[in-house]
């Protein structure tokens, strides 16, 4: 069945490996669902044992789906498996031991039928520990107060503004995420970069004239492990090696989008003068003067 043929479906995609009772949670958690216009798919990366393909065998839905791997491939090629295995319009690949809580789906469906040009949205969430506990972090608390950018209800970003403030601090939740199946399948993971994999596919995104919708309602619970791996990548510094290596790029690209961006606000500004409006001539000047 094509995308086409699912205009309102929304694909979830779990890439597995870990422990079934912490699946078991984010499968109970699709089933709560308030919006039915779901279809999970669970792609097992060869885990051990067959407590997995028991538990979801137990589950009665013909919702779900269950695709095992002959070997353990690894993460990467798990997301990219998950993401070419998308049918429908709309996919999300939570984590397999995060919750969806009952409103997700469909505050995404009725986001993404509101800003059809968006490819990217990101809801509000809750982060929890390892224990199910919601915590409140101070990366968590800097990300919502000091890097997101600001606004009252589903905010557009795009652009220079979006990259910069991303560049200035990755606020997002990466498994959180809804995307146009169509935009995601075409911007390959850059797999040189495996502890910002996440930051660096949405960056190229955006690069290549993507849109990002903020929603305010909490409706994810992002599972954040203090033994991850990309704590323990933060305590040795080689995410940050990471990180430095891939903005040096993005950088210049940002840098040049902002050349071309002052540029047409130059050419724009004879036509604004005519106008007589002073308060896009002010606008235009400051955009052009500001490095």
């Amino acid at each position: 069945m094509t995308s086409s043929e699912n205009p309102l479906l929304l694909d979830i995609m779990v890439p597995y490996w870990g422990d079934p009772a912490l699946l078991r949670e984010t499968v109970d958690s699709v089933l709560a669902q308030e919006d039915p216009r779901w279809r999970l798919t669970v792609i097992d990366d060869d885990y051990p044992g067959t407590a997995t393909q028991e538990m979801l065998a137990t589950v009665g839905d013909e919702r779900i789906r269950y695709v095992r791997k002959e070997r353990d491939e690894g993460i990467i090629a798990n997301f990219r498996s998950c993401v070419q295995a998308v049918e429908a319009p709309l996919m999300a690949m939570p984590g397999c031991d995060d919750r969806l809580l009952p409103g997700y789906v469909g505050e995404i469906l009725e986001t993404a039928a509101r800003f059809p040009r968006a490819a990217i949205i990101q809801p509000g969430v809750h982060v929890i520990d390892e224990h199910g506990d919601r915590v409140r972090t101070l990366p968590d608390l800097v990300k919502d107060r000091l890097v997101k950018p600001s606004g009252r209800g589903r905010q557009v970003l795009a652009g220079e503004r979006l990259a910069v403030s991303l560049l200035h601090g990755d606020w997002l939740y990466w498994t959180s995420l809804a995307f146009r199946t169509a935009r995601i399948q075409q911007v390959p993971f850059r797999e040189e970069y495996p502890i910002i994999l996440d930051l660096a596919l949405v960056l190229d995104m955006v690069f290549d004239g993507d849109m990002l919708v903020t929603t305010p309602a909490k409706i994810f619970d992002y599972r954040r492990h203090s033994a991850s791996l990309s704590s323990a990548k933060l305590s040795d510094g080689s995410r940050f090696d990471d990180e430095r290596d891939y903005f040096r790029g993005a950088a210049v690209r940002a840098a040049r989008w902002h050349v071309t961006s002052r540029a047409y606000a130059a050419l724009t500004l004879p036509r604004t003068l005519r106008g007589r409006d002073r308060d896009g001539v002010r606008a235009l000047a400051r955009h052009m003067l500001t490095v």
